[in-house]
């Protein structure tokens, strides 16, 4: 009959040992399962007190995603980083509510509802009908919510999906609304036309925060530029300097422009006040005529000017200059327009345009200095023509098509632009351009590529038209934006006044209408008589009833407050005393992102409902997303928090970096060039995953490539080695008393050196973890694991084998306590991992319902670690030494001689922990302060590398040549090379340290090694016929350790040994067949002659 073991206490599988080789995404299966029947995950939110008036809630705001389309691996990014920060936080004692949310309005949902109906344009949305419209939107919005499910599920993150929020809710909506009016009240909402973004396929505008929240919004396009000559008339009705105007009567000013198809509703000109500009004629088949531009720019148009066959066309040009004039002493110059389209003053209020005016964005650095202004069609075109009584005239419909008057011949003598009328704007350049030609007043073409601005969504080109929207005063309370931003601590540091603070600084008021049908409504209802004027702004169904005596109600008579429902809410204007006007609903819906920024307090239904509890607990701990959402959703989470609250919206932030493909290139699903997300969680598992991206640079800012051999780094760095020692403890401590096996306990101090040396870095552990963690550092805690994973498998385990094997029951306590803390530490980064091996050593619940250990917990071991970690950086170098020798470890040596700070006081037990780790006879200890190398025949050369350091240092890299040479550097205590009188910083990469040991008696029997950070090695290298026996009966264990393992042998399992080698070799073993036989647990052994070793083993 054979004992039970004692480890694994449980296990989520159900297994009674511990395998050696585990499946990872097995066992993770296996722990989910378990926690969804345990409800773990609503044991670990019960478990916790909210403290008085909710004093010890941890909140974060969970940015809602779309699920019209799957998670990727941004989505998985963040997920992981917001669970292990609850988890995390719930282990500091704090209740953390984890409630999902889902994001639903807007163009994205639109458009995926139009991809699964055919559609491609409004019209074909509003011949369904926006009820009908609206209902596939909604239907598309939640497609994917139980795949999300899954995914999130999988992840091994804990959210609360059964009472998640979504924007389509009303109770959600209804607090968008309040927001909405709050800013009415404040004064802080208007109504304007102005040009803004605009998409021409979504025919909508979109906001300028828009278009920088991914990279890719601007892509390089080609476009045709045009010159184009405007005669200057002999009306002077405006000129400044009316004799300046006659002067310039019948001149051509010259324009520049990269969208021809602006060029039909032309209105001005600008001219820069400063700016120098010339008259000059004409020459070949341009005789006759005159031209005004830039005289800095002429050298530029000099041969499409006719100048061409000079010698000098730039030089010949400048000569035939007949007049200079500033750009203030063109101010009010008219000019014909191009064509008569616009010219019925009294229809078009054009009694102004076609004049030159000033302004000061003007500038020489491309064009001809002299700016076309199409108002409808430039922001800064609209401001400035709007100072000079120049109004705005559109020539297209919303979907970016010329209008029909292009071909009326009423307007335009011959309607020189009919071809035109209907044709999408880019289609139309050619024909305008034709048309130039042909009136004679294209001067110059050519292609030109530039940088150009495409919809977020549809990644169609967008324009910059003219269009009323609904505007927030972000630059009322900018300046106040920029205060409330030094209360939030940003990760990374440099955001803060980088990315998000300069994007403040600079913010323009928000475009917050658009027109389309899927969204929160635009609260606002006005009179439809101008005669009567009257606008009403509503913030609470309450309001709504009290007005319109009734709410409004979808078809399946619920309240629902999207389009067409609200837009059926009407009543008599009360202004009108005629009775006869009505008080209507602007049509538009709110911008998407004005809901999401709304999240913080929407989701709680505030200030209707939970008004306390949210004013308690606001600003929110925690948020996290990806670096452009500081142009996104950290921005308008901002915007509204300062407008409605006068406070931040978040304390903590993590603005992470872009998860890339493996080619370096941005995810894409044609281009496979990441792995599949299910594949590798089915492959690798979730906690791989999962450290692979929370221990990279991209929760710093960086951004990261995802590759399966990084996913599986993780593994091999930390899980692997996690698991081994759980299976090393578990095997010998089942194995101990006869096979009735040890219960282990928790300690906190120990005797043995070793013991000592593990729970200090236990407790060092614990400070750096909870240091890093609290300050959101999560790479940093990471390292923290990673590192103590390699002390406690590399050195305290392998150091520690003899003491175990000998059931040395403070050896497995102590392991025991360092196992059971560290997946304590580490169960935010690898939570099920983690809870397969706490719950196997503990039998407890979950490791997610404890509590983490403090440093104070154990004993400050300070001067112990400082010590070992001497002793750990000799074993590395001597190690490193063996092997440029090509000396085995097995081979043992005479002597090495150790010269390190303090290193007489390694004498003893570190002394004797060098000798045994690198198989040294003697050891000699020298203090680095009372030795130099240079008496042992050692020096170091600096040797510059010109080619990586001369981009960075330029001439100086050549001083700091020099001053290697001459021996003019040192090596500072933290590793950095500083050279010459100036110390000079070389960074890495920039030179090479060799290690140089003089030719002297002895020189070929000693290798000599430079450690890091001062000090020296020096090894003998001579072997001796001794030494060599030696190294003979020790690659002899080393042969019959993996025999006995081949066999299956047992670790406590004796035998009968047989050994077959040559006769030299059968001398060497049995010289030291103690050490043999000991190390093996042979209680006998065979010796016979053959030509090459082998051992056979037999259990005694």
């Amino acid at each position: 009959m054979t004992n039970k073991p004692v480890y694994p206490k449980a296990s989520a599988s159900g297994a009674s040992f511990v395998a050696a080789s585990p499946s990872f995404p097995a066992l993770e299966e296996a722990v989910l399962d378990y926690w969804k029947k345990d409800d773990t995950f609503q044991a670990s939110i019960d478990n916790r007190d909210a403290g008085e008036n909710g004093a010890n809630e941890f909140v974060f705001n969970d940015g809602p995603p779309f699920a019209n389309g799957l998670p990727h691996y941004g989505h998985l990014l963040t997920g992981y980083v917001k669970d292990l920060v609850a988890r995390y936080q719930t282990q500091r004692g704090h209740k953390v509510e984890r409630r999902f949310g889902w994001d639903t309005h807007g163009l994205p949902a639109e458009l995926e509802a139009m991809k699964q109906l055919g559609m491609t344009d409004k019209q074909q949305i509003i011949e369904m009908g926006i009820d009908n419209f609206n209902d596939a939107a909604r239907a598309s919005v939640l497609k994917y919510t139980k795949e999300w499910e899954e995914y999130v599920t999988r992840q091994a993150r804990w959210v609360d999906f059964e009472n998640d929020y979504k924007t389509l809710n009303v109770e959600y909506m209804e607090s968008v609304i309040w927001a909405f009016k709050q800013l009415h009240d404040k004064g802080l909402t208007y109504e304007g036309f102005r040009v803004l973004p605009y998409c021409w396929k979504d025919e909508t505008p979109l906001s300028n925060h828009e278009l920088r929240m991914d990279d890719d919004v601007y892509k390089e396009r080609q476009d045709p530029s045009v010159t184009v000559a405007f005669r200057i008339t002999d009306d002077a009705s405006l000129a400044k300097h009316p004799e300046v105007a006659a002067d310039l009567a019948g001149v051509e000013a010259l324009a520049w422009t990269t969208t021809p198809w602006t060029l039909p509703t032309n209105q001005a000109l600008a001219a820069g006040p400063e700016i120098s500009y010339v008259v000059v004629p004409g020459a070949g088949e341009l005789e006759g005529r005159r031209f005004l531009l830039a005289a800095d720019l002429l050298g530029e148009y000099a041969k499409d000017l006719g100048y061409g066959e000079a010698e000098n066309p730039a030089d010949a040009a400048h000569e035939a200059v007949l007049a200079t004039y500033t750009g203030t002493q063109l101010e009010g110059v008219r000019y014909a327009p191009l064509w008569g389209y616009f010219t019925d003053a009294e229809k078009f209020g054009t009694e102004k345009a076609w004049q030159i005016l000033v302004a000061d964005y003007v500038t020489t650095t491309d064009g001809t200095g002299l700016v076309h202004q199409a108002p409808a069609y430039g922001e800064d075109d609209q401001k400035v023509c709007e100072g000079y009584g120049i109004p705005v005239i559109l020539s297209i419909d919303e979907g970016a098509k010329f209008l029909d008057l292009f071909a009326d011949s009423s307007l335009a003598d011959g309607a020189p632009l009919a071809e035109i009328a209907g044709v999408q704007i880019f289609e139309a350049n050619r024909t305008i351009i034709n048309t130039l030609k042909v009136d004679g007043v294209l001067i110059r073409e050519k292609s030109y590529v530039h940088s150009y601005p495409h919809c977020w969504r549809c990644r169609t080109p967008l324009v910059y038209r003219a269009i009323t929207s609904w505007y927030v005063r972000v630059t009322d309370f900018k300046g106040r934006m920029s205060e409330l931003n030094e209360d939030i601590n940003w990760i990374p540091e440099n955001v803060k006044h980088g990315q998000f603070g300069k994007w403040v600084e600079n913010a323009r008021d928000w475009s917050i209408s658009r027109n389309r049908f899927w969204g929160s409504p635009i609260p606002v209802w006005v009179s439809d008589d101008p005669n009567y004027p009257r606008t009403d702004v509503y913030g609470s169904l309450a309001e709504l009833e009290a007005d319109f005596g009734c709410l409004p109600l979808n078809k399946d008579g619920e309240v629902d407050l999207h389009r067409p429902y609200i837009d059926e809410l009407t009543r008599p204007n009360p202004d009108d005393p005629t009775g006869k006007s009505t008080m209507r609903r602007v049509e538009d819906v709110l911008d998407v992102w004005f809901d999401s920024g709304s999240m913080p307090f929407a989701q709680f239904h505030y200030p209707f409902d939970n008004k306390e509890w949210f004013e308690a607990h606001y600003p929110a701990d925690f948020i996290v997303e990806y670096i452009g959402q500081t142009r996104g959703w950290f921005y308008t989470m901002h915007i509204l928090a300062t407008a409605l609250f006068d406070r931040t919206a978040f304390e903590n932030v993590i603005a992470h970096g872009i998860v890339l493909g493996s080619d370096g290139q941005k995810m894409s699903k044609s281009l496979r060039n990441y792995p599949d997300v299910s594949e590798v969680l089915d492959r690798d598992g979730s906690d791989a995953m999962r450290w692979f991206l929370m221990s990279s640079p991209i929760l710093r800012g960086g951004n990261l490539i995802v590759t399966e051999q990084g996913i599986r780094e993780g593994v091999r760095q930390v899980m692997l080695p996690l698991w081994n020692v759980y299976h090393f403890f578990a095997l010998y401590t089942n194995a101990a008393n006869g096979g009735a096996g040890y219960e282990a306990k928790l300690v906190t101090e120990a005797e043995h050196v070793m013991d000592r040396f593990i729970l200090g870095k236990t407790r060092q552990l614990v400070a750096e973890v909870t240091e890093a963690m609290d300050a959101y550092d999560v790479s940093a805690a990471c390292e923290a694991l990673r590192t103590y994973t390699d002390a406690l498998t590399n050195w305290y385990v392998r150091r520690s084998r003899e003491r175990f094997f000998n059931e040395d029951t403070a050896a497995f306590d102590v392991l025991y306590t360092a196992l059971v803390t560290f997946v304590k530490m580490a169960a935010p980064l690898l939570p099920l991992t983690t809870e397969e091996i706490y719950r196997g050593l503990t039998g407890e619940r979950s490791v997610h319902l404890t509590d983490l250990p403090s440093p104070a917990d154990f004993k400050d071991e300070a001067e112990l670690l400082a010590l070992m970690e001497t002793t750990r950086a000799v074993a590395s170098a001597g190690s490193a030494l063996r092997k440029a020798h090509k000396l085995r470890v097995r081979q043992p040596l005479a002597a090495l001689t150790v010269a390190v700070a303090g290193g007489k006081d390694l004498a003893g037990t570190f002394e004797s922990i060098i000798a045994d780790e690198l198989n040294i006879k003697a050891v000699e200890l020298l203090d680095a302060a009372e030795v130099a190398p240079a008496d042992f025949g050692i020096s170091q050369q600096l040797k510059v590398n010109a080619r990586a350091a001369g981009p960075r240092l330029g001439k100086q890299v050549q001083v700091a040549i020099k001053a290697s040479k001459s021996g003019d550097w040192r090596v500072t205590e933290d590793s950095t090379v500083v050279v010459g009188a100036d110390n000079m910083t070389l960074e890495p990469g920039e030179y090479e340290l060799e290690t140089v040991v003089a030719e002297t008696d002895g020189a070929a029997e000693r290798a000599v090694s430079v450690l890091p950070g001062g000090g020296f090695l020096v090894l003998d290298t001579t072997l001796t016929d001794e030494l060599r026996a030696e190294g003979t009966a020790r690659d002899a264990v080393r042969a019959i350790q993996s025999e006995r393992k081949d066999t299956g042998l047992n670790v406590a399992d004796r035998i009968e040994l047989t050994i077959t080698a040559p006769a030299a070799d059968l001398e060497a073993i049995k010289k030291h067949e103690e050490l043999v036989a000991g190390e093996t647990l042979a209680v006998a052994v065979t010796y016979l002659e053959g030509a090459e070793f082998s051992a056979t083993v037999k259990k005694a």
